[in-house]
């Protein structure tokens, strides 16, 4: 802008030293659709109220806001436009679909971290391979939603990103899988690496009630507010503060087929195909979806160590 504010003056004084008879210079039409261009505000970054009403979520996807309030744990994480965000295991794309837009419109980028495929092989490895191409096909429109990037959970070379590069790590529901797997601790030292210092890591996950006894394999889906902050103390973490956003009393989290007894899932047979008895599917319809801690972590900030020490008295 200085630059063409110069020339304007350049200008102005070269038709002030020209003879009379000459007239004012004529303005020079380029420079003026220059300086138009040049002052053109950027769009604002979408709100996430806005990217909520955005034509490429289906309705389906707007029929769970009411149980997993995107916008409000979204603002509790901290979340902003600009943000470099990884969401780990994003499956189909339900929080991408708001991520993906909100970080492209203030310059912002969304890292999917998809399942690790070191060790998927055969039929396994396939559909996890066509899960992810089908994600990131569906993500294509990079002025809509800019240019997501992909990782692996684990991670194949030890980090989620290059470290130290992320501002915030976001993980919906799947804590429960990586207990079973024994990549709970992975997972919270591998976001730490990821992590900016006084970067962010969101956790949201079903919550089991403190008076009932934890499974180290999670296998009911559930797990212990208690056991989340440990894990992720060990890893460096502090705690800042939890929001029961995603809180449902209704869910006393002790079902016949764990969590997926609950909508969505809605399971209803086991694996054989087997119900048990007397059981009634619009029991668990009438509680909702389960009940959800929504906990906020911190990377600590490196302590400065160019300030001086600190004053004592004076010798006795």
């Amino acid at each position: 802008m200085p630059r063409l504010l110069s020339l304007s003056a350049l200008s102005l004084i070269l038709a002030a030293c020209g003879p009379a008879d000459q007239g004012p210079a004529a303005p020079d039409p380029g420079a003026a659709e220059s300086t138009a261009a040049e002052t053109t505000p950027a769009a604002a970054p979408l709100t996430l109220q806005s990217v909520l009403e955005g034509s490429w979520r289906s309705d389906a996807e707007r029929a769970r806001d009411v149980w997993r309030h995107p916008a409000e744990t979204l603002e509790f994480f901290g979340v902003e436009p600009d943000d470099t965000v990884i969401e780990l295991w994003p499956g189909g794309g339900w929080y991408s679909n708001i991520l993906a837009p909100y970080l492209a419109s203030g310059g912002g980028q969304l890292i999917a971290s998809h399942w690790s495929l070191v060790e998927a092989e055969g039929a396994r490895r396939e559909r996890l391979e066509n899960i992810i191409e089908t994600y990131h096909a569906n993500y294509a429109d990079t002025d809509q939603f800019g240019t997501v990037g992909r990782s692996a959970f684990p991670a194949e070379e030890g980090h989620l990103s290059a470290p130290g590069t992320a501002d915030v790590v976001l993980t919906f529901r799947n804590l429960h899988n990586w207990m079973a797997q024994d990549y709970a601790m992975d997972f919270f030292n591998q976001a730490y690496a990821a992590l900016k210092p006084g970067g962010v890591l969101g956790v949201v996950e079903h919550r089991l009630p403190s008076t009932a006894e934890q499974d180290p394999r999670a296998a009911s889906g559930y797990v212990h507010e208690d056991m989340v902050k440990a894990l992720a103390a060990a890893a460096g973490f502090e705690f800042v503060a939890a929001s029961q956003v995603n809180a449902n009393p209704k869910d006393t989290a002790d079902h016949p087929f764990g969590v997926w007894t609950l909508p969505p899932v809605s399971r209803t047979t086991t694996r054989e195909g087997e119900t048990p008895d007397g059981f009634d599917p619009a029991v668990y319809l009438a509680i909702g979806e389960s009940d959800r801690m929504t906990l906020k972590f911190m990377k600590p900030q490196p302590e400065d160590d160019d300030e001086p020490p600190a004053e004592t008295g004076a010798a006795d």
